[in-house]
């Protein structure tokens, strides 16, 4: 009889594209007798039926998409399988030296080994070669040399404004944002115990700094507090943004896209900096969990050992999403495709990582309730940073 399959898929046409590819190539190379059943969904609703809903308990998914922020989520109350004993039995090829060592440590804690990395990507500066060319303009390497460049390319007329910023409440991009400004100047949001240290110059500096961008009618795209990291990367490929800081696959997919509008014009650089602070990346990224409550776990680390092969992270990077393996990053033809595949390994050689707890996401929304407030209001941002730091505090009594 033919089994299904079930996935929940963050919601992304790269992503079900790659996986249907990848299924395919799975049940015919190994002669599965098995179907697939994706379920994209959105950030939020995604979080909901897997956290809430408990759809990973009862049977309705196999695999499921994860970010790594929701890792400790899950592991903590039950939700993922350890893969451990599947990597020990028959671990995918050259694993784990096929990977750089910043993919295989956020979902190894607590005894186990929780997610396969599936889709990689640190944030960097994304930017129109052609347009900073054509304005004289050398690549931005601070803060103030990046928002200078966003309201010197501005041009709404010409089709294109300078900037975007992600600000939809998601618990994600504008979370990921903050962290990376404080970073950047020098400052740590969080001790490793992830207790919030925001009342510090450096972060207000760098909650000034967002709000002043966002409010910048001459320097950034409309409507920011109604676009997640998707939405905002897809606007950069449609050639309407000039330059942006967001995740390196949405560099690649200006290259990959059939819609694409920049082919041939974009470019990456590390983050800016301010101050005593250095340029990083941010790694976050997606993985693929078992769900605790499959019932045919054995088929799905079958299909997981599958989509860990070259050949399949190859896929994933045809298809618009970032492979996660090495040889993937420094294949000819990738690169040839898009031309700064090879510089993720120095992206991740400066890469931070989020604290790992299970409330993670309980912090992200109260930062993303502070940023709100921030480009909504004129409360000053100290008040806003002491806040937000006691809303932390509340949530990890």
């Amino acid at each position: 009889m033919t089994r299904t399959l079930r996935i929940a898929v963050r919601k992304f046409d790269a992503f079900e594209s790659a996986i249907v590819r990848q299924f395919q190539d799975f049940a015919g190379s190994t002669g599965t007798d098995a179907r697939l059943q994706i379920e994209p969904l959105e950030l939020n609703p995604m979080h909901q039926a897997l956290f809430v809903e408990g759809r990973l308990l009862d049977g309705s998914f196999d695999l499921t998409f994860l970010a790594t922020d929701w890792l400790a989520e899950a592991q903590g109350a039950g939700l993922i399988t350890d893969l451990s004993p599947f990597l020990e039995q028959a671990p995918p090829p050259d694993f784990p030296d096929g990977w750089s060592p910043s993919l295989l440590g956020l979902q190894r804690f607590a005894g186990g080994f929780w997610g396969m990395p599936y889709h990689d990507g640190p944030q960097c500066l994304i930017y129109r070669k052609d347009l900073l060319d054509a304005a004289g303009l050398a690549v931005p390497t601070t803060w103030e040399e990046f928002h200078a460049a966003a309201k010197r390319l501005h041009d709404p007329a010409a089709g294109h404004d300078g900037t975007v910023l992600a600000l939809f409440p998601d618990g994600h991009n504008g979370f990921y944002d903050f962290c990376v400004h404080v970073w950047t100047r020098g400052g740590e949001p969080f001790d490793g115990d992830t207790r919030p240290s925001l009342v510090t110059p450096e972060a207000e500096a760098a909650l000034d700094f967002i709000r002043t961008l966002a409010a910048d009618r001459d320097a950034i795209a409309p409507d920011c507090a109604k676009l997640d990291s998707v939405q905002s990367g897809l606007l950069f490929c449609a050639g309407k943004v000039a330059l942006m800081t967001n995740w390196f696959g949405f560099a690649a997919l200006g290259e990959t896209w059939a819609e694409s509008r920049v082919k041939g014009l974009v470019d990456i650089a590390p983050l800016p900096c301010a101050g005593r602070g250095r340029s990083l990346s941010l790694n976050v990224f997606w993985v693929l969990a078992i769900a605790a409550g499959s019932r045919q776990k054995e088929l799905a680390w079958r299909f997981l050992r599958h989509l860990g092969s070259p050949a399949m992270d190859r896929v994933t990077t045809l298809e618009g999403a970032i492979g996660v393996r090495r040889s993937t990053w420094a294949d000819p033809e990738v690169n040839r495709i898009v031309p700064y595949y090879h510089k993720l390994d120095e992206l991740h050689a400066r890469a931070r990582e989020l604290p790992r707890h299970p409330r993670l996401s309980a912090i992200a929304a109260a930062v993303d309730a502070m940023l709100g407030k921030a480009t909504t209001t004129a409360t000053p941002s100290r008040d806003l940073l002491a806040q937000a730091q006691q809303q932390i505090l509340d949530i990890l009594r």
